[in-house]
């Protein structure tokens, strides 16, 4: 295991291609994910998550053959997520060669697939995405399945509790609010759920710049992730593909 926090992308797919929603809205065209990936493996990426975001809302299933085009390209460790539905989609997807399986709306609607699937495939390879938004009155998050569109009706920290004592051995936390606005992670956030849970949290949501990744690593997240900071340059949100450096990644291990 490396000494490093990870820094992780995530990559979004609609209908096979690369976008980039703002708060789950709006999906910007960004390319084919297959260069990104390409581009990815020469900046040395340490782990990589691509999701379907279409798939739980149209009820598309697995989309195997971007499964099968990303698993023969990429050199790095990768999660998916979209449309995973049972312990038998999670071995197809890893058979292929994807390491991790991302859950979101399987875990609210039918949380026993995350048993199924942890017994199946280790706990290692079974990830729930929390997606939070902050309440519109009141303090505190509500939580949405469906991309944003379903309200579930715990706590982001009650859910990723639920989602650990399920067997899932890694919780990516996603901030709606925050999604692809460049303002920095919400920290009291992931401080909550990191609080609350023994497992991984992978901060997810707001990243403007690599400055933003210490922040919430000193908040309780065990790794940190982005999409738009790594896919998108500058007010105009032209298409770049970018990474932090080796030595950049490197002097993040004292928060780690």
């Amino acid at each position: 295991m490396s000494a490093f926090p990870r820094v992780i992308p995530v990559l979004l797919v609609s209908d096979g291609y690369l976008v980039k929603p703002i708060k789950f809205k709006g999906d910007q065209y960004i390319g084919d994910p297959i260069n990104a990936v390409r581009i990815f493996n020469e900046k040395q990426v340490d782990e990589l998550v691509i999701c379907d975001i279409d798939a739980s809302v149209k009820r598309s299933g697995v989309n195997y053959s971007l499964i099968e085009e990303v698993a023969s390209e990429a050199f790095m460790p990768v999660g998916y997520g979209g449309g995973v539905a049972s312990a038998d989609d999670a071995r197809r997807i890893t058979g292929i060669g994807i390491e991790k399986v991302v859950l979101n709306t399987a875990a609210v609607e039918r949380p026993e697939v995350v048993t199924e699937i942890s017994d199946a495939l280790g706990a290692s390879s079974t990830v729930v995405s929390v997606d939070a938004r902050r309440k519109t009155l009141g303090s505190g998050w509500e939580t949405f399945a469906r991309r944003g569109t379903g309200k579930v009706g715990s706590t982001p920290a009650e859910l990723a509790l639920k989602a650990q004592s399920l067997g899932a051995g890694e919780v990516i936390l996603s901030s709606i609010d925050r999604e692809s606005t460049r303002t920095g992670y919400d920290l009291p956030l992931i401080q909550s759920v990191a609080d609350a849970v023994s497992v991984p949290v992978i901060a997810l949501g707001g990243a403007g710049s690599f400055e933003d990744f210490a922040p919430a690593l000193a908040a309780g997240a065990s790794a940190v992730a982005a999409g738009t900071l790594f896919v998108l340059n500058g007010k105009h949100r032209a298409v770049l593909i970018s990474y932090p450096t080796p030595a950049q990644v490197r002097s993040l291990a004292a928060l780690s």
